[in-house]
């Protein structure tokens, strides 16, 4: 056998150094089985992948473990999206495992998701032998050099003895600071070579660092800023919820009168039920946080990287905190885990680096209570909020003819239903927009989507992961498990729904709803609104659902009209097992709000136009 090149863990300027006592606890042991080890030695109890040749010895040596099940996807890219899935919903990492070449290259997608939602999964991949790496052998493909971009961190072991090593600074990348994914390729040779002896499996990675939490002096000064303010906003991200920061922003909110806004991605960091909260903001967020944005003084941001789909028109994002900032009364409060978000798409008036939770609980001690004497009266702002409120709510009207039935109807349905004991997945499209609307998110973990990449198809293989995840945390808590549907659209639906028989090959419960309107129905309200309504390829022409979900082993059900919806609705969630709800929904609605390309979020269209009188019939049958 070729002698195996020396090993460089290195990736995206992290490099591993050997460090601390060596241990012989792996000695005896091939690669393969020292990854098992480790896997046990990390409390993995799920991992999710497709085996092949490269990728053997793992799969051999994993095959009486008793530490942990394993998920066979139908596809590597369900594979990364049920990791995710798992992943949101537990906190741990979700773990992979495919074989090289396509299966590895497959998994790209879910990597490029998990970089940009800041979702900590771990990719071990098989690859050709270390001897015939560069030679283009059969499945060999540059997967450190594919991955690079899209990962927090990655490498490619060429020696047995750096596999403990490697695997351990993979869990840390990717659970430290801003979590995110991490690849590992594993050569064949290397999982099929003896450990010898002794072997450094420390993780040693000199500056790599997070600073855990702001300085005094930067937490006293955004406390000044808060406190003086007559406008403030807290707008949330995801950022909070990966801290298990919600009580203490909570708390930070309550006690000062502060109102809150989420990202799409922070939606369960506040409870949408709470009189405080103005909802998402952004591209299709509420017209009264968007509204709030405009005005506002004084902005915390807490974990929200203000992305392109928040901000709008960068130059006129947020103009009364800046026009307060100018003044020497107000701006942009911005606390993030990672330094390099401060500042990047929006400039801030105080920046503070660090964990959430813990510059939440260092911020809150110097907030003045809304109630307390001298405090600032924000009376006029909280009225002034909740008019907005009543005069643009989410809100669609009914309509009850066949093939009619409106999205927000069957979602708001599956809520009253549902409510807290759900957790809601989504493909990319108007469904996860109407799902983001029209179900309240009161906890965290309680909704997951993809967000920065927008991956049409993530909904159903991270629905298959999260519900996996539910049932292990729910035993582990000793309670029932919450019920994880997929509100989907058959555009996304078509993508990965393969991966419903996987959830029927291991008795997993997830199901799935489909909004069905025969359309691209995200593109197609952009076509119908700025491209004179020509539908380039955007119509799809589906598959019998009920029929080819039944082929797939899992509960199939229809509904056509909003009478029939409760019954129905109730029957699906009742099904013992994966199932999916075919709704076949009005073919012409659209999201709103929605802020048109290079506007400012308050520039917003509200709703569709009234259709003139002189209309053709036609046309106002439509709506």
């Amino acid at each position: 056998m070729t002698a195996a090149p020396t090993s460089t863990l290195s990736s995206r300027g992290i490099t591993p150094t050997r460090h601390g006592p060596a241990t012989d606890r792996y000695a005896g042991m091939t690669g393969a089985q020292a990854f098992t080890a480790l896997m046990a030695e990390h409390g993995v109890d799920t991992i999710f992948g497709y085996p092949g040749g490269a990728i053997l010895p793992v799969f051999d040596a994993i095959h009486e473990s008793k530490n942990f099940q394993f998920v066979l996807a139908r596809h590597e890219q369900g594979a990364g999206h049920m990791a995710e899935g798992y992943a949101r919903v537990t906190g741990r990492p979700g773990i992979v495992l495919v074989t090289s070449g396509p299966g590895a290259t497959n998994t790209v997608t879910p990597l490029q998701d998990a970089l940009m939602d800041g979702t900590p999964i771990i990719v071990f991949a098989g690859q050709v032998a270390t001897g015939a790496i560069g030679s283009d052998a059969f499945q060999e493909a540059d997967m450190t050099g594919i991955t690079r971009p899209c990962t927090k961190w990655n490498t490619l072991v060429k020696d047995v003895d750096d596999l403990p090593r490697a695997v351990n600074t993979a869990f840390h990348v990717a659970t430290t600071g801003r979590p995110g994914p991490v690849f590992v390729d594993l050569p064949k040779d290397v999982t099929a070579a003896l450990i010898g002896g002794s072997v450094h499996d420390q993780v040693h990675l000199p500056g790599y660092a997070m600073r855990e939490a702001g300085t005094s002096s930067q937490i006293r000064e955004a406390a000044e800023l808060i406190n003086r303010a007559e406008k403030p906003l807290l707008y949330v991200g995801q950022g909070a919820i990966l801290s298990g920061a919600e009580g203490i922003l909570a708390q930070c909110a309550r006690d000062a009168g502060i109102p809150v806004t989420t990202t799409l991605q922070g939606l369960g960091a506040f409870p949408e039920t709470d009189e405080l909260s103005v909802h998402m903001l952004g591209m299709h967020g509420s017209a009264y946080a968007n509204w709030a944005m405009r005005d506002a003084d004084v902005v915390i941001s807490v974990g929200a990287r203000f992305d392109d789909r928040v901000t709008g028109n960068v130059a006129t994002f947020a103009p009364g905190a800046r026009a307060a900032e100018a003044a020497g009364r107000g701006g942009i409060i911005h606390f993030d885990i990672a330094p390099e978000n401060i500042n990047k798409a929006v400039p801030v008036a105080i920046g503070v680096e660090g964990d959430a939770k813990k510059n939440l609980e260092l911020l809150h001690p110097l907030l003045t209570r809304h109630d307390a004497a001298g405090a600032t009266d924000r009376s006029a702002w909280l009225k002034q909020i909740a008019n907005w409120k009543a005069e643009a709510p989410f809100a669609f009207d009914h309509d009850e003819r066949e093939f009619h039935l409106k999205p927000q109807a069957v979602i708001q349905e599956l809520y009253e239903q549902l409510g807290e004991n759900g957790i809601i997945t989504t493909g990319v499209g108007q469904h996860q927009m109407w799902a983001a609307h029209f179900y309240q998110y009161t906890f965290p973990k309680q909704w997951m989507t993809s967000g920065g990449l927008g991956t049409m198809g993530f909904g159903v293989p991270s629905s298959v992961g999260a519900q996996a995840g539910e049932m292990i945390e729910a035993k582990k808590q000793g309670r029932p498990h919450r019920q994880v549907v997929n509100i989907d659209g058959d555009g996304s639906f078509s993508m990965t729904c393969m991966e419903m028989t996987t959830a029927a090959q291991y008795g997993i419960p997830a199901k799935s709803i489909i909004l069905n309107n025969d359309f691209q129905g995200m593109v197609k309200q952009w076509q119908d609104l700025f491209y004179e309504e020509r539908y380039s390829h955007t119509e799809m022409h589906n598959p019998d659902f009920v029929k080819l979900v039944e082929a797939m082993h899992c509960g199939a059900f229809r509904v056509t009209k909003l009478e029939d919806l409760p019954r129905v609705m109730k029957a699906f969630l009742a099904y013992d097992g994966p199932a999916v709800l075919e709704a076949l929904v009005e073919k012409h609605e659209h999201v709103y709000p929605m802020v048109p390309a290079g506007k400012s979020v308050d520039e917003m269209v509200l709703g569709k136009p009234p259709v003139p009188a002189d209309a053709p019939e036609a046309v106002k049958a439509e709506g």
